[in-house]
């Protein structure tokens, strides 16, 4: 299993970002996937969960309204598209898949500042 996120960076709050897992190693298309985030100092969090299918989707709190999930399985390509960014969104974020263990991603950084 192999999970490769991309896609963060710096932006000003109120920015945009989008951030993609390409996924290699299994059945993309069978298993639902997650985007954690992990800010200095705290846990790792779960921001948001898609079905297999695309079907369902479940965000954090704090992200509901500005946060979409997204899958491309023709693609094994899962997506986090952050609208409406505050500086409280600034961390590592990271793509998971559970299949009897979690997998995780490398995680990529975003920091958002003025």
């Amino acid at each position: 299993v192999q999970l490769v996120e991309s896609g963060g960076g710096l932006v000003q709050p109120g920015g945009s970002l989008t951030l993609s897992c390409a996924a290699s190693g299994f059945t993309f298309s069978t298993y639902a996937m997650n985007w954690y985030r992990q800010a200095p100092g705290k846990e790792r969090e779960l921001v948001a969960h898609i079905s297999s299918s695309g079907g369902s989707a479940y965000y954090v709190d704090s992200v509901k309204g500005r946060f979409t999930i997204s899958r491309d399985n023709a693609r094994d390509t899962v997506y986090l598209q952050m609208n409406s960014l505050k500086p409280e969104d600034t961390a590592v974020y990271y793509c998971n898949m559970r299949n009897m263990r979690n997998y995780w991603g490398q995680g990529t950084q975003v920091t958002v500042s003025s």
